[in-house]
């Protein structure tokens, strides 16, 4: 289990610096439109920010599925949530973002209130391979699916919060992914290679995919700090809640261990109250890039 933290620990900072690269490149890229989603999230890839960012990533997803297989849900995506504490010093320090005193609260508020919740979710160390029920995956997976392709619709109305609700959307599907790697990790063991054509592996390569325009769409929109926060909220809050829901990892007892959970969940609400996602007029005029910039890019 303490290699598979390990992985978790750099799974969470790898991530952070990922996004904030596509961040980088998505402000300085074609807006992307619903009605041509390949076309647009393809011309992305012209930019050189962006292309670093997606590699990174892809470094931090491999790095995933290696925690999820060898440590539990919970304990991995405790690691995952209290490193979401450094994204609002990694995007001011090392990529020269203007961080509002807001963000640097409501941040470090999410970033508390998800690793508390997740760390009285389940405390089984057995359940690194957890099992589960086809039927309760699926349905699981699916409300997330549904919940993230709505709020990706709603976006598009009028007087609704579009960064915020694409920054949760495509968490939502993000956390829908994550779940079924934890669930097809299980099937390693003996089906080695062939997972890569299980049906599992079709529900994970889409669900990336589509949570990943949707996910550039916010970063073109929103605040990016407010916005990462929000995707790593949204996609720790649904996969923290896969831990008991899909995989039977226990849940505390006890009065005590309720309070808390209610107190992490407040501070999490705390978060996204003083974290709003939309960009003003200046960080629209300046794609939110702030001043420095790394020199490879």
């Amino acid at each position: 289990m303490g290699i598979g933290l390990l992985f978790a620990i750099a799974t969470a900072l790898s991530s952070l610096v990922g996004f904030l690269y596509k961040q980088r490149g998505a402000v300085a890229s074609p807006p992307v439109s619903a009605r041509a989603p390949v076309r647009f999230s393809l011309a992305l890839f012209r930019s050189r920010a962006y292309v670093l960012g997606i590699l990174i990533a892809q470094a931090s997803w491999g790095l995933h599925v290696t925690a999820l297989g060898l440590a539990p849900i919970s304990l991995v995506q405790t690691t995952v949530a209290a490193s979401l504490a450094f994204l609002t010093v990694i995007a001011h320090r090392v990529f020269g973002l203007e961080i509002s005193r807001r963000e640097w609260i409501g941040v470090a508020a999410a970033a508390i209130g998800l690793a508390f919740l997740a760390a009285t979710v389940g405390d089984d160390a057995r359940s690194a391979h957890s099992h589960f029920v086809p039927g309760t995956l699926a349905l699981f997976v699916g409300s997330l699916t549904v919940a993230g392709l709505v709020l990706a619709g709603l976006a598009g109305q009028r007087g609704f919060a579009a960064p915020s609700a694409l920054a949760v959307s495509a968490g939502l599907l993000w956390a829908g992914s994550d779940t079924s790697i934890k669930a097809l990790s299980g099937e390693l063991g003996h089906r080695g290679w062939g997972v890569l054509i299980h049906p599992l592996a079709f529900v994970i390569l889409a669900l990336s995919l589509v949570g990943l325009s949707i996910s550039a769409r916010s970063l073109q929109v929103g605040r990016a700090v407010a916005v990462i926060a929000a995707t790593s909220a949204a996609a720790n809050l649904a996969t923290i809640a896969a831990g008991p829901i899909v995989f039977g990892e226990t849940l505390p007892g006890g009065a005590l261990a309720a309070v808390g959970r209610l107190v992490a969940f407040a501070l999490v609400v705390l978060a996204a109250a003083l974290t709003p996602a939309r960009m003003g007029a200046a960080g629209a005029a300046g794609g939110d890039r702030g001043g420095a910039q790394p020199a490879v890019v």
